[in-house]
């Protein structure tokens, strides 16, 4: 699993491309200390108060391209049920923090994720 990307990851990437070469300034991988929850958005653009994750299909279980894995179930399984879990404490803490979330799917398209971003910053 170390092979496995916290950031950086190709659809992050591209996506930070697009939106800086619309103009966007923003930080990345930024540590944001609420009340009793940390979170680290992939995109963060600190004045408007505006999280981006670029979520990926397997460890955040796509409803459209997750998968059940079938072997070493009994990790995977209860370890994927505490990523979508971590996601929505994530979710609430912001949103009670005054922040607007948006969670892109890795395999939706760049100008829908941009639309979105765009959508959230306006």
């Amino acid at each position: 699993m170390q092979a496995n990307r916290r950031r950086d990851t190709k659809p992050e990437v591209v996506l930070r491309r697009a939106l800086h070469r619309l103009g966007y300034r923003y930080r990345k991988d930024l540590l944001l200390r609420l009340e009793d929850v940390k979170v680290r958005p992939d995109i963060v653009f600190t004045r408007r108060k505006v999280a981006v994750f670029v979520d990926g299909c397997f460890w955040h279980v796509c409803p459209q391209h997750g998968r059940q894995p079938t072997t070493n179930e009994w990790y995977w399984t209860p370890k994927l049920r505490r990523n979508m879990e971590r996601d929505e404490r994530a979710n609430e803490a912001l949103r009670q923090e005054g922040w607007s979330v948006v969670r892109v799917w890795e395999h939706e398209a760049l100008d829908e994720a941009i639309a979105s971003v765009q959508a959230a910053l306006h």
